[in-house]
């Protein structure tokens, strides 16, 4: 990162030097928090995957010498972080679509290296669940504070500027947030400096990519997130994968970038690029037969079959048991399958047992992934009712099982979150954060779901309709064969092809 005449630029758009200054305090205080050694060395190595290996072939990448040499020959590094679910997921988007693609995917997480890299990212990721969670506990702390933080729109009056300043220092939308994140993001510049720097990366955050640029890497592609641009999202050196083309001009003109609403320069066209949705190869490749079996089972009057996940911070309590306590009735009618995937949060499995101590008849639970992946099998092709529940003892199964079970789902009901880019007909309740609002207007207006459900009773209502009712259902899965032909579902595939050069090729089908 470039610095001119004391102030730090991004994209040839300086901050002011008392912003600069307070990056470098920030950097600073977290070097003396964890004992940042600029001078360490670390050795990193190979080891498979033990829970999507078999299906990915995926190799983690590990500290220390005890696993195989890594080898850049054919391979392309998927660094991420587990903080939520949402960047797994992309990375999982990344790591299908190399594999189909005919590439070996590494796996890089930060929180499972030792050292600063991890110390940092979990005393981050501590904070944001915290108020994450706060701010579906608070009316007040969401509209003035966390709306706020996360979208850069609200100005914030009086005492609740004074309590955003102590929380996060600014607003996430501006420059200077990028500024404050990369040199944060130089303390893990050590890590990436023992891979090859031209190897293929592509990565779902952007302190995995600042990361990198800052440790000498040259071919980062970053998946970006999200539907609503904000600076800290950038790196300057990196490729940046963006899902939309509202997203694509947010980010080429920086707009709202600039803390004093000043029109600032541009992004080059060699550092951003339109990529459309990151999605799951497995998931792309059958979108035709998987709507088409939606279409059949509403034709037959099977049970409409429904998911709801928990994930993440582990916020929304209160919405996830008015779902489920609203299609309990429905069940009994043979009307709602229900699929819950509590990810691999057991406290959540804790209290939700509790609250459905009197439907033991209903429940039927899967708490490996074998028994997870028999069952989803099983029911492609045949009727299912009742109420299933979903617990795993990883992030990986926790993650990926709400991919393995969209394909036999009809509709899934989410906050407009990374699942909002998914090929799936979708409820979307209410956002965590304002930014997420973005992408719930990007599946209502391409047609896969519906729009924000900003309460319970919204909520329960698309329920019904879309379960008495097949218009909804219809229209959501021809739009989403519709999309996959124009692309919109192929932006994992273009972030691979950026990173490697070698472009996707469908088959006929």
């Amino acid at each position: 990162m470039q610095k001119v005449n004391g102030c730090y630029t991004v994209y040839g758009n300086a901050i002011s030097r008392q912003q600069s200054a307070a990056s470098d305090r920030w950097k600073a205080m977290l070097a003396k928090k964890f004992q940042y050694d600029p001078e360490e060395k670390y050795t990193l190595s190979l080891q498979d995957n033990p829970y999507l290996g078999s299906m990915f072939e995926l190799k983690d990448i590990v500290r220390g010498d005890q696993g195989q040499p890594i080898n850049m020959d054919n391979a392309v590094i998927i660094s991420t972080i587990r903080m939520g679910y949402g960047h797994y997921r992309i990375a999982m988007a990344g790591m299908s679509c190399a594999k189909a693609m005919g590439f070996t995917p590494y796996w890089l997480d930060l929180l499972a290296i030792p050292g600063v890299t991890s110390d940092v990212i979990n005393w981050c990721n501590t904070w944001y669940s915290r108020f994450s969670r706060l701010s579906q506990s608070s009316a007040l702390f969401n509209k003035y504070v966390w709306e706020s933080v996360t979208t850069g729109e609200k100005a914030i009056p009086g005492v609740w500027q004074i309590l955003n300043a102590w929380i996060v220092g600014w607003p996430w939308r501006f420059l200077k947030t990028n500024v404050k994140d990369y040199k944060m993001s130089e303390l893990f510049s050590n890590m990436y400096a023992a891979l090859p720097p031209d190897m293929p990366m592509l990565t779902a955050h952007m302190w995995n990519a600042m990361g990198a640029v800052a440790g000498g890497m040259t071919n980062v592609v970053d998946m970006m997130f999200d539907n609503w641009p904000m600076s800290f999202q950038l790196t300057e050196g990196a490729k940046h994968g963006v899902q939309s083309p509202s997203g694509y001009y947010g980010f080429k003109i920086m707009r709202g970038f600039d803390d004093k609403s000043r029109a600032l320069k541009t992004i080059p066209s060699d550092a951003l690029y339109y990529t459309g949705h990151h999605v799951d190869h497995e998931l792309v490749e059958n979108i035709e037969v998987d709507c088409a079996a939606r279409l059949r089972r509403m034709k037959a009057k099977e049970p409409r079959r429904y998911m709801i996940t928990m994930g993440g911070a582990g916020a929304q309590k209160e919405l996830f048991k008015a779902v489920i306590e609203h299609c309990i009735p429905l069940i009994k009618q043979d009307k709602v399958t229900l699929f819950v995937n509590l990810g691999d949060h057991k406290s959540n499995w804790d209290w939700l047992s509790k609250e459905l101590a009197d439907y033991q008849d209903l429940i039927k639970t899967y708490f490996t992934w074998d028994e997870a992946r028999d069952f989803t099998d099983a029911i492609r092709d045949h009727s299912v009712s009742g109420l299933h529940i979903f617990l795993f003892d990883n992030t990986f199964h926790g993650v990926y099982a709400t991919n393995y079970l969209m394909r036999v789902v009809d509709v899934m009901i989410t906050k407009p979150s990374e699942l909002a880019f998914y090929p799936i007909p979708k409820i979307f309740n209410e956002r965590v954060g304002g930014h997420e609002m973005w992408g719930a207007i990007r599946g209502a207006e391409l047609g896969d779901g519906t729009v924000e459900a900003r309460s319970i009773p919204q909520t329960l209502q698309a329920i019904d309709v879309l379960t008495d009712e097949d218009d909804l259902l219809t229209m959501f899965c021809e739009q989403i064969v519709k999309n996959k032909q124009i692309g919109i579902y192929d932006g994992a595939y273009n972030c691979v092809a950026l990173a490697t050069g070698k472009k996707w090729e469908r088959k006929a089908k």
